[in-house]
């Protein structure tokens, strides 16, 4: 009997959605790169475009010449971050200019470079480039053609650290 109620609630509980995650490396010019990953719910499909509020995990980090110079994450996200993300995982793939949507990656980076903040590290497409912000400044040296093909590869093991990922709204408990 217990058993079978065991068996019963297992069936009847709602599986756990799986994540579709995904790993990438943007070489810019002057020794500047940018690594990192992210994921979302599979739910999503693999037509569709995927948007920054569709994420469940998201970080990069910032290389110069192959030295770490700066990190974001989700969980540095502010109602004052730049934060816009369109990743097409057909193809896998960022949508870069030229794709019909204006700045399609801003991660911490406005279109000017200039609000990722004091130690702050952030990376966008625009019409103008593909660059890097760092500690509030744009790093020019670091500027590719908008129109580049940033690439990602799945990465199903990929090691997101605790601060990239989605947890609960804590906030909402504020209200208590």
């Amino acid at each position: 009997m217990i058993r079978a109620t065991i068996l019963a609630l297992c069936l009847a509980a709602p599986a756990q959605a799986a994540e579709l995650a995904y790993s990438f490396l943007w070489q810019g010019e002057g020794g500047y790169a940018v690594r990192g990953g992210l994921s979302y719910d599979a739910a999503f499909g693999t037509e569709d475009l995927v948007r920054e509020e569709e994420l469940t995990c998201f970080v990069i980090e910032g290389l110069k010449d192959g030295a770490a110079i700066g990190r974001w994450s989700l969980g540095d996200l502010t109602e004052e971050t730049s934060w816009k993300l369109t990743f097409d995982p057909a193809r896998p793939a960022f949508v870069v200019e030229g794709e019909g949507i204006d700045m399609p990656q801003a991660w911490n980076m406005d279109g000017f470079g200039s609000d990722c903040g004091a130690g702050g590290f952030g990376f966008n497409i625009g019409n103008a480039a593909q660059d890097i912000c760092l500690n509030g400044a744009l790093i020019t040296e670091s500027q590719v053609d908008p129109y580049r093909p940033f690439p990602a590869a799945p990465a199903p093991d990929f090691d997101f650290p605790r601060d990239a990922c989605r947890g609960p709204d804590l906030l909402s408990l504020l209200a208590r």
